[in-house]
């Protein structure tokens, strides 16, 4: 068995988590976290277990309690039905989502049409597109770049999902540069460099795998993407989450199984997975095909880390 590396949570799931982590300890529960903190089965039910509430709606939460707004970033709107209700905000935006955000108000007050590449109905999409309603058209497939119909009297300007498959970007990149040269990128490109990093990783791996297996939520955009990019480069490959999901036959039928997981995915579920493997080859080795490092930590806001001091000092 081969293993990636770089795989498994970036910084901006560890720094979410540890948001709720600190949240939980400053404001105790019940704690409300608007949408699943991150896109994994397994997070949002060790969190459920200690009183975390998930809601979809702020109309589930009662007025005045503690939210905690996900990883994946919301709308001004949200922020201001937040603020109506007299809560108490807690917010674990990635800092990359929240770049993407910027760049988009930026070019939104310049007068710029924004052409956003996203996938359609992702509560990250979702959020990000609500920071210029009216200004910002989605483009979800090399078809929507084909077709779609920006004002024709404004400047063009691009915005991206952080959790898109990096050459998918670049397909629907080409086109869109095509019809619109003037079209003006970021200074520096959307999607996440976890995602990137993972992206890369996973080819390294297909490439030296017979097929590869990514561990990670079928929830998960850039889990999803990972199992594609394997497959692009022609290996079979699949997303799974439980080692209950490993089939027998594929160790039987595979020589070199990669084995990778999704930014949102806790080393324990991949650890399950290769012990699943590992009962059904016991002689298998596993190694660790290291394509790149990875520095990057984002810390939590100094006062939300004040107040949970404060409690635990109580």
């Amino acid at each position: 068995m081969l293993l990636a590396a770089p795989r498994g949570f970036c910084a901006g799931v560890a720094y979410a988590i540890e948001v709720v982590e600190l949240a939980l300890e400053a404001f105790g529960t019940p704690l409300y976290v608007r949408h699943a903190i991150v896109h994994n089965e397994h997070v949002v039910r060790s969190f459920e277990q200690r009183g975390v509430i998930f809601v979809e709606d702020l109309e589930e939460v009662p007025e005045g309690a503690t939210v905690v707004f996900s990883a994946h970033g919301v709308s001004p709107a949200v922020r201001e039905q937040a603020q109506k209700r007299n809560l108490r905000v807690v917010d674990a935006t990635c800092p990359l989502v929240t770049k993407v955000h910027r760049e988009i108000t930026r070019y939104a007050k310049q007068g710029y049409h924004i052409l956003y590449i996203g996938h359609r109905g992702h509560v990250e999409a979702q959020g990000s597109m609500g920071h210029a309603p009216g200004q910002v058209s989605l483009i979800d497939t090399i078809e929507d770049a084909e077709t779609v119909e920006p004002p024709p009297d404004r400047p063009l300007a691009v915005a991206t999902q952080t959790t898109l498959s990096v050459d998918e970007v670049n397909r629907i990149l080409q086109v869109l540069r095509r019809r619109f040269p003037h079209l003006e990128l970021p200074r520096k490109e959307d999607v996440c460099y976890a995602t990137t990093n993972r992206q890369t990783a996973v080819k390294a791996l297909a490439q030296q795998s017979d097929m590869v297996l990514v561990v990670g939520s079928r929830t998960s955009s850039n889990s999803n993407r990972l199992r594609e990019v394997a497959e692009a480069q022609g290996v079979p490959a699949y997303l799974l989450l439980e080692p209950d999901e490993v089939r027998p036959e594929w160790v039987e039928q595979y020589r070199v199984i990669g084995v990778t997981s999704g930014a949102s995915t806790p080393e324990a579920s991949t650890e399950a997975i290769i012990g699943a493997l590992l009962r059904l080859a016991p002689h298998a080795t596993v190694e660790v095909l290291k394509v790149l490092e990875e520095s990057v930590e984002f810390i939590p806001p100094r006062t939300l880390i004040a107040q949970a001091r404060q409690q635990n000092r109580l």
